[in-house]
C-alpha cells in the first residue's frame, strides 16, 4: 500500500480585488469589469523531517504574499497575441483592435499569460508560489494545484506537476 500526502489552504485572507478583460472568439474584448477573487491552494509530496508536506505558515505567507501583488490592480495579459501592452514608468497603454486603454503604472499588474482568464490566473499564482516556497525554504513540492474563484462558484484550477515524477 502507498500513501501519498497533500495540504490544502484556503482562507478568508487569500482574496484580491482586481479588474480585468478577456478576449474571446472573433477578437471579441469584454468590458473592463472587476471581480473579488478567491484563491485555494494544495501542495502535495513527501513528509519532512517533521512529518508534515509544508509548514501552514510559510504556505500561507507565501501566498498571501502573491495575492497582495495582485489586490486592487489591473490585470494585464503580456503574451496575447493581439493585446499590446506597452509599459513606461508611469503609465501602461493597452491596445486591442480599436480600443485603447491607459493605466497608471503602479496601479497595473503585468502578467506573462496569454488572457486573465480564473484558469491561467490559477496556472500564474501556482508559478509564482512554487517560486516563492523554494525561495523562502528550499520547498519544491511534487505538485501544486491552485483553484480561483472569479464569482461565488466560478473556478479556474491549475495542476502544476514537477517534471521529475
Amino acid at each position: 500500500m502507498s500513501e501519498s500526502y497533500s495540504v490544502r489552504l484556503q482562507k478568508e485572507c487569500h482574496v484580491f480585488s482586481a479588474a480585468h478583460f478577456i478576449t474571446c472568439g472573433d477578437g471579441i474584448c469584454e468590458p473592463l469589469h472587476g471581480h473579488n477573487y478567491r484563491v485555494w491552494a494544495e501542495v502535495e509530496g513527501p513528509l519532512d523531517e517533521n512529518h508534515y508536506v509544508v509548514d501552514f505558515i510559510l504556505l500561507r505567507d507565501a501566498l498571501q504574499t502573491i495575492t497582495q501583488t495582485l489586490d486592487h490592480h489591473m490585470l494585464l495579459p503580456t503574451s496575447h497575441p493581439r493585446i499590446h501592452v506597452a509599459a513606461s514608468d508611469q503609465e501602461v497603454e493597452v491596445r486591442f483592435a480599436q480600443r485603447r486603454w491607459v493605466f497608471p503604472r503602479s496601479e497595473c499588474a503585468l502578467l506573462p499569460v496569454a488572457n486573465t482568464t480564473a484558469e491561467l490566473l490559477a496556472q500564474y499564482i501556482g508559478r509564482q508560489l512554487l517560486a516563492e516556497l523554494e525561495r523562502r525554504a528550499g520547498v519544491r513540492p511534487r505538485v501544486v494545484r491552485v483553484g480561483v474563484d472569479e464569482c461565488h462558484g466560478q473556478w479556474g484550477i491549475c495542476t502544476l506537476r514537477d517534471e521529475d515524477e
